[in-house]
């Protein structure tokens, strides 16, 4: 691929991720009221999405062999913990990931029979 191309290919790409963040404030310009479909979304959207980002992350975890899915266990009751007493979203996903790649890294010997 030249270098043309690459350049156009990235010139592309910024104006449509341009128009995409530009579009919802060109949609709904001043002083008028949101639709209330668009609030709806914005109130249910958040929750559906962390609901299937855990569905995504726990597919390929089998729980009949190996480690039986303890450590997305114990990662998922970490974030859960976490956010139940600092209401905090990203620090609850910090500490949930950290603790996930040090159980997984750190700790074989901890879950293996």
């Amino acid at each position: 691929m030249s270098m043309t191309n690459q350049i156009i290919k990235i010139a592309i790409m910024a104006l449509v991720t341009m128009l995409l963040r530009f579009l919802p404030f060109l949609l709904f310009r001043g002083n008028k009221k949101t639709p209330d479909f668009i609030s709806y979304l914005g109130q249910v959207l958040p929750f559906a999405i962390i609901g299937m980002l855990v569905v995504f992350c726990l597919k390929n975890v089998d729980f009949k062999t190996g480690t039986y899915g303890l450590p997305e266990f114990i990662s998922i009751l970490v974030i859960v913990l976490i956010h139940l007493r600092k209401k905090n979203t990203m620090l609850s996903i910090l500490c949930g990931t950290l603790c996930y790649v040090l159980i997984m890294n750190l700790g074989p010997a901890l879950f293996t029979y």
